[in-house]
């Protein structure tokens, strides 16, 4: 082991912590409103910070150092686009939303155009979460292997992926939450101490790191260059970001379900709204600590040179932090990361649940809905740890996120923009539109140079096209074509 004694102590007694206060929900999981939703009893605070949390997983945690390490502060381009999504969903999908008794993001497809199309969506939505959320876990097990020395990723994924299933998701959506805003508090407080502690091991401290950095240009936000394949400009960041964060808080159920959980429509757009100050501050204090890092080990560089950019923060944290605090700072990453994996277990159980089996059987008694939710828990951290075992050696686990989640993204976003901003387009049309702009993301993926950040943006403006004209080509309706 790497960590000393102290450190292993700290992480045990933390995460043994976690799931005792997760455990104290179970009385009042009474229903799958209390399960899924938290009885819709939860403070617009609290949802704002288990936003923040679920935004900013280990994968961000470790990615987002190393992109600054490599390059500079660019990425913050698209943080500016994910504010400006969060004002587009506050005004066109939380209303609708809230008409009616939600549980999941489909349902609102179904009301709007049908079955066929709602089963399309939260089938989407259920390959892509569980294929991003793989790389997630795989995030995961590179801290994990770091702090144990563990070299072998099997090992270190299934460490990661048992003590998630000993995490207790028998709380539900209610204990994700608050659980999300105590490890918000620590995992931030951790980064900070980390940073500060950064500064005292270089010479010069903040001063230096500041010239140093400024001077080879790793502070530099804005790029206002049109080339379309550079990822991080001013445009690709803000109409990407834009496009990418409508889709991932307005339609992806991981999200969603957060905002339903909220007591009402204003507190929901107000949670919303405020998680986006907060992660924009958050991305900046990250980024400065890959600044700071580039700056360190280039005047002590490592004795063995990293192979990937997401080992450089974790590596320094086992390294070269104090006893004690290397083991909080661990414990806070693994922590949030097992929280925000519970999560999107839980949304994955209940689209899981409400958008299939009980479409199939409404009957079923709430007591075996509680169980047969718990028990797509259990089958869908399996296939996650078959997930995340494929995706290694696929390179920086955060862009590979990001990646895996916008090819699905345009589809499903150019649909839910077809339902709240149309009326004319009907099932089949929308079917055909969300086809093709899947089809066209798989392949400027796999085949083009085409960056991640225009995925979202290309995917849904050709679902939304082709979804709108193939409706018009149609001589009768297959739906419902109004949007209340």
């Amino acid at each position: 082991m790497r960590l000393h004694p102290i450190d292993i102590v700290i992480i045990v007694a933390y995460l043994a912590g976690i799931t005792l206060f997760g455990l104290r929900f179970r009385k009042s999981q009474r229903s799958l409103r209390d399960y899924f939703l938290a009885d819709r009893n939860i403070p617009w605070w609290a949802i704002a910070l288990s936003i923040v949390a679920a935004e900013t997983s280990t994968l961000t945690i470790i990615s987002t150092p190393g992109i600054a390490y490599g390059g500079n502060f660019g990425f913050l381009q698209i943080v500016f686009g994910y504010l400006l999504g969060r004002v587009v969903i506050s005004l066109i999908f939380i209303p609708q939303y809230f008409r009616g008794d939600m549980f999941t993001a489909y349902e609102l497809i179904d009301r709007r155009f049908g079955a066929a199309l709602h089963r399309l969506t939260a089938g989407v939505f259920l390959i892509t979460r569980a294929a991003a959320e793989g790389v997630r876990v795989l995030a995961i097990s590179i801290v994990v292997g770091i702090a144990l020395g563990i070299t072998h990723d099997i090992w270190s994924i299934a460490i990661v992926i048992a003590l998630t299933l000993i995490y207790t998701f028998e709380g539900g959506m209610a204990a994700v939450i608050w659980t999300d805003v105590i490890q918000m508090f620590i995992y931030v407080g951790g980064t900070i101490v980390g940073f500060v502690m950064l500064t005292h091991l270089v010479p010069g401290g903040w001063p230096f790191i500041h010239a140093s950095a400024a001077e080879a240009g790793k502070l530099q936000v804005l790029n206002f260059s049109f080339n379309f394949f550079d990822k991080y400009t001013f445009w690709a960041g803000l109409i990407g970001g834009m496009f990418l964060t409508t889709a991932s808080h307005g339609t992806d159920q991981l999200m969603v379900q957060r905002l339903l959980a909220a007591r009402n429509q204003r507190d929901s757009k107000v949670a919303l709204l405020s998680s986006g100050i907060v992660i924009l501050a958050q991305f900046t204090l990250f980024l400065l600590v890959g600044a700071g890092l580039w700056v360190f080990y280039r005047m002590y560089p490592p004795t063995t040179p990293f192979t990937s950019p997401d080992r450089i923060f974790p590596t320094f944290i086992v390294d070269h932090m104090p006893q004690g605090i290397s083991g909080l700072l661990i414990a806070a990453i693994l922590a949030a990361a097992m929280s925000n994996l519970s999560a999107a277990l839980n949304s994955l159980s209940s689209t899981s649940m409400m958008d299939f089996y009980l479409r199939m059987r409404p009957e079923t008694p709430e007591r075996k809905k509680l169980v047969l939710s718990r028990a797509a828990t259990f089958v869908w951290g399996i296939v996650l740890f078959a997930l995340a075992m494929a995706a290694r050696g696929k390179g920086a686990v955060l862009e590979l996120g990001l990646s895996i989640a916008s090819v699905a993204y345009g589809g499903l976003l150019g649909v839910f923009l077809l339902g709240v901003l149309t009326k004319r387009a009907k099932q089949t049309g929308a079917i055909i539109g969300m086809l093709c702009g899947l089809a066209l993301n798989v392949y400027i993926w796999k085949w083009t140079k085409v960056p991640f950040t225009w995925y979202v943006t290309l995917g849904s403006i050709t679902t939304f096209v082709v979804g709108y004209l193939a409706s018009l080509m149609e001589t009768d309706g297959n739906g419902p074509t109004n949007p209340s």
